[in-house]
């Protein structure tokens, strides 16, 4: 188990904006990392209400489970347990739930754990580059029938990371457009195929 306080800050991107980025840091196919995301909640949004997230992200040397809980416009407090495969295939299908480090949050949460469901999966193309005492990240995600772009800046420093999350931007000649997690994106598209 292992719990941290992520702060971050999203831009999202135009596929030339994003692929003009990729050419600029010099980025090589084998350095982009592709990841798979499943999503839970319960049919009446405990999670979504609480501001939080509950994913699982397969990557390609390991699997976690990860809470998301929101604590200020840019700091989430992360819970996350590792899982192996079988593990997360059992979660994924609803048969058990073997996170307990994230367990016991969403108990503290009230989270009904039998009524937590998958909703979907998302699939990103992760680039990360160590930047300016950060973490810089290029995401090319797929779901749905969805594709979006996106940049993050993973930092300690709230303010500074502001900053410099905006300077970057000024440079690069990127707009600013507000991005929701990706959580919230594809729960937005998911409602939008009911609609």
């Amino acid at each position: 188990m292992s719990q941290q306080i992520e702060i971050e800050f999203k831009n999202l991107l135009t596929k030339e904006e994003y692929n003009r980025l990729l050419t600029y840091f010099n980025i090589q196919p084998e350095q982009i990392v592709r990841q798979e995301n499943h999503y839970f909640d319960t049919p009446s949004y405990h999670l979504k209400n609480a501001w939080s997230g509950l994913r699982i992200r397969v990557l390609p040397d390991h699997i976690e489970c990860t809470l998301k809980e929101r604590s200020s416009e840019h700091a989430h407090l992360e819970t996350t347990d590792a899982l192996t495969a079988d593990m997360a295939a059992q979660m994924i299908r609803g048969l058990t739930f073997a996170a307990p480090s994230v367990e016991q949050r969403l108990l503290h949460m009230n989270v009904p754990l039998t009524e937590l469901q998958l909703f979907g999966s998302l699939i990103t193309n992760r680039v990360e580059i160590d930047y300016e005492g950060g973490t810089l990240v290029l995401d090319h995600s797929f779901y749905l029938q969805c594709e979006d772009y996106e940049v993050e800046y993973e930092t300690t420093d709230e303010q500074k990371g502001l900053a410099i999350f905006e300077q970057f931007l000024t440079e690069h000649n990127i707009e600013k457009r507000y991005a929701k997690k990706k959580i919230a994106r594809f729960t937005d598209a998911l409602a939008q195929q009911y609609e």
